[in-house]
């Protein structure tokens, strides 16, 4: 898995994302942020609806392995 640090970003579904899987995650600080960003950036192409939801699944699966 490769991890981008992005530019902040005020895209709603990232911001969500990260606040649920800080409080999720807690051990994991500020990786959480940028993993869920990362995912944000490999989704890019996906229906803007669909978004919030697919990057909280992807981000917290690879959260999950990270600890695995």
């Amino acid at each position: 898995m490769v991890l981008a640090v992005l530019p902040t970003s005020t895209d709603p579904s990232v911001r969500s994302a990260v606040l649920r899987l800080s409080q999720e995650f807690p051990e994991l600080g500020h990786s959480v942020a940028v993993v869920v960003r990362t995912c944000r950036e490999e989704l890019r192409g996906s229906p803007d609806g669909a978004l919030p939801e697919l990057v909280e699944r992807l981000a917290r699966q690879r959260l999950r392995v990270s600890l695995g």
